[in-house]
């Protein structure tokens, strides 16, 4: 069986076992697609789930009750049969009466007469829970192929996720590392610095000429001074005592 004969058959038995409510639940799960079903319908579905279950628990309390009427049915029609021949015996010796064999041959052949009539009963119930169990199993798969669809999903949607956290992160440490080079190469305050110290080093230097200009006489009087002197103790040197005392005394 296919599985759209499948899903038709089961559409089918809830249309018949669910009264007016039946049409539309077996369009439903005729027409359910795992892929673009939403939350609401699988609720609708698992509803039905619950409600068919329900169902299916009182069938089976159904059938096992018919079935086991048949059974005590059937053996009891065994063993009144066995006890015709002991009847008959009874009967002809004239130890039982004619009318309480009547009335046991009257039970005996009323209770074969309603065997047919339970074990139809006993075969509709067991029809009955066996479908509800196909619809127990469409409804089931339904939702196991919701479910595995929705982790699909969800699985897909974690991994878009990680991906775009990962482009982000990529492009905030590219904007980092942009800002660190736009300082060693760019910055503002930077260049800002480096023309500050430009002036002052030029003022610095400015400053120097102009002590040198100041500083040139005075080095100049201080070598002509010096000069004096190497001259004067060149003079001294080489005196004798007696030009010194001369030369103290004047």
């Amino acid at each position: 069986m296919s599985n759209t004969s499948g899903w038709s058959l089961t559409a089918r038995l809830i249309s018949k076992h669910f009264g007016v409510l039946g049409d539309k639940l077996s369009e439903t799960i005729a027409n359910f697609d795992p892929e673009t079903a939403t939350e609401a319908d699988r609720d609708r579905l698992q509803s039905t789930l619950r409600e068919t279950a329900q169902k299916l628990a009182a069938a089976r309390a159904s059938f096992n009750k018919e079935h086991q009427d048949v059974v005590n049915l059937q053996n009891l029609i065994a063993n009144d049969q066995k006890a015709t021949e002991t009847l008959m015996a009874r009967l002809q010796a004239g130890t039982i009466s004619e009318a309480t064999v009547t009335l046991f041959c009257d039970e005996l052949e009323a209770n074969k007469a309603k065997l047919p009539t339970e074990q139809q009963q006993e075969a509709d119930a067991k029809q009955y829970a066996d479908e509800l169990q196909q619809i127990m199993d469409a409804l089931s798969k339904q939702l196991a192929d919701f479910d595995s669809a929705a982790k699909k999903a969800l699985q897909t949607l974690a991994t878009a996720q990680a991906q775009k956290d990962l482009q982000e992160m990529r492009m905030e440490r590219q904007s980092e590392l942009d800002g660190l080079k736009g300082l060693g190469g760019q910055s503002t305050a930077l260049s800002a610095l480096t023309r500050r110290a430009q002036t002052v080093s030029n003022q610095a230097a400015g400053l120097k000429i102009v002590a040198d200009i100041g500083q040139k006489p005075i080095d100049q009087a201080a070598e002509i001074d010096a000069i004096r002197k190497s001259v004067a103790q060149a003079d001294t040197a080489n005196e004798t005592a007696l030009d010194r005392l001369k030369r103290l005394s004047a």
